[in-house]
């Protein structure tokens, strides 16, 4: 009984404190444009705030004709070459991208057969954890979320490192490649910890093979049979390829810029990463594109019925249906307005897993609100660009049939984004930046203290004084 009062007053306390911590951190939204902030570091016209230089990867999604923005079908470039030119050029091939994808980016050129053959096999020498790593960091603290077990891991593979501070460039790229390549062993092995203690399923713990691709390995390592199609592990590969970078702007490659520039080590900085990456407005926006589509498929009587898409849309929009937020996840995108080009090279090969997986129904769908959403969203907002499909409205439903579980969606996007990150951390170190800190501007009013015994909450609190 006395420890339930005790719990009772902690939980009355919390939520007095609570509010108090969310009056003193009220501040009226007139004040942001009254001082031109540009919140979320963009412009009103949604073109982002120029904070640096890169020659990692661009987003070009408009053109300026005499000052005014005109928008264009997306492209997203990687070290200059086109990203549907690199997709087609292995595609066509019959290989595998995403080593190559990896190479080019952190070492700016395209490497011929030998080249990528050697960093395949450095590649390999970094793939398998040191000993005992999974039982006694991943296996005896299972988490929920696989993002704070990869975090966590990343952290902790600093005191497995006999130079973790060493921020020269041939040791950042020793420690960057050695996450690259153990990522994938991270994220799967904190899923089947996950499966196992918190959701009473079977343990799996496959070791990396060193002859497969990444995209190979992770299907492998997920399996209880390790069994996958050619299909199904060259869908993956795309899907990696296409995640592996976006820019400098996007929210964690600039937080690796940020933590890197205060001369902090890998592991810090690629974990402050990981943790941008968690955020549900960033890495995990296709959880909510499949949820949403749960929903979907639910509520239609008829998916081939485009009035009653369009009447479930507008639903959504006004808040009335789904998780009551007023947006359609998937459809538009900070920087991208015609087309987002990774989208649309991966709409092309969903169809053909759709085949071959029995779901086109499902897959047409798909296609069905991403043709009719822009048109529900412009009847019914007032917007300054236009929307159309992102690459989180296809990847879940390529994760899904891949029988990828929902809580691996985000820690593949990290095993792609890793590549990114390391990129943007090595650019950081070389072109040597001062320590990156925005302007901030005080809005609170001077106040004169008050002594203990005068105190009341109206004169403490109390915002205007």
């Amino acid at each position: 009984m006395g420890d339930y009062i005790l719990e009772q007053s902690e939980e009355k306390t919390l939520r007095e404190f609570s509010r108090m911590a969310e009056k003193s951190s009220s501040i009226n939204p007139e004040l942001y444009s009254k001082y031109q902030v540009k919140r979320g570091l963009r412009d009103l016209d949604g073109r982002g705030v120029l904070v640096g230089l890169t020659e990692i990867g661009e987003v070009h999604s408009y053109i300026l004709d005499e000052g005014e923005i005109v928008p264009v079908p997306g492209r997203l470039i990687y070290r200059g070459y086109d990203i549907a030119d690199l997709v087609k050029g292995f595609k066509e091939d019959n290989r595998y991208g995403f080593e190559e994808t990896t190479y080019l980016l952190l070492f700016g050129q395209l490497p011929d057969q030998q080249a990528l053959e050697n960093f395949q096999q450095l590649l390999a020498q970094y793939q398998r954890l040191p000993e005992d790593f999974a039982r006694d960091v991943i296996l005896k603290a299972p988490s929920r979320d696989i993002m704070n077990t990869i975090a966590r891991s990343v952290l902790a593979l600093y005191s497995f490192d006999d130079n973790p501070d060493d921020t020269t460039i041939s040791n950042v790229l020793k420690q960057c490649l050695g996450l690259i390549a153990c990522f994938p062993s991270l994220a799967v092995y904190g899923y089947q910890a996950y499966s196992h203690y918190h959701d009473n399923q079977s343990l799996y713990i496959h070791s990396p093979r060193t002859k497969l691709s990444t995209a190979e390995n992770i299907l492998s390592m997920l399996r209880p049979d390790s069994n996958y199609t050619k299909l199904e592990a060259k869908l993956l590969d795309l899907a990696l390829v296409l995640h592996a970078e976006h820019g400098g702007g996007n929210n964690s490659s600039f937080v690796t810029h940020v933590v890197t520039s205060t001369g902090t080590d890998t592991y810090s900085a690629m974990s402050a990463a990981i943790g941008a990456l968690k955020g549900p407005r960033h890495g995990g926006a296709n959880i909510k594109v499949v949820q949403m589509f749960e929903d979907i498929k639910d509520k239609l009587k008829d998916w081939q019925d485009d009035e009653e898409i369009e009447r479930y849309l507008t639903q959504i929009l006004t808040k009335e249906a789904f998780d009551r937020s007023g947006l359609i996840y998937g459809i538009g995108h900070a920087v991208y307005s015609i087309s987002d080009p990774r989208a649309v090279i991966l709409k092309e090969y969903v169809a053909q897993l759709a085949r071959e997986k029995g779901l086109e129904d499902e897959f047409n769908l798909y296609a069905a609100v991403e043709r009719l959403a822009p048109q529900v969203i412009s009847k019914s907002n007032k917007m300054y660009k236009g929307v159309s499909a992102n690459v989180d409205f296809y990847s879940g439903f390529v994760y899904r049939m891949l029988n990828i579980p929902i809580e691996m969606f985000t820690p593949i996007f990290a095993i792609s984004r890793i590549v990114g990150w390391s990129a943007h951390r090595i650019e950081e170190i070389v072109n040597s930046g001062k320590i990156i800190r925005p302007a901030y501007k005080s809005v609170a009013p001077r106040r004169n203290y008050i002594r203990m015994f005068e105190r009341t909450e109206e004169k403490t609190y109390e915002k205007n004084v």
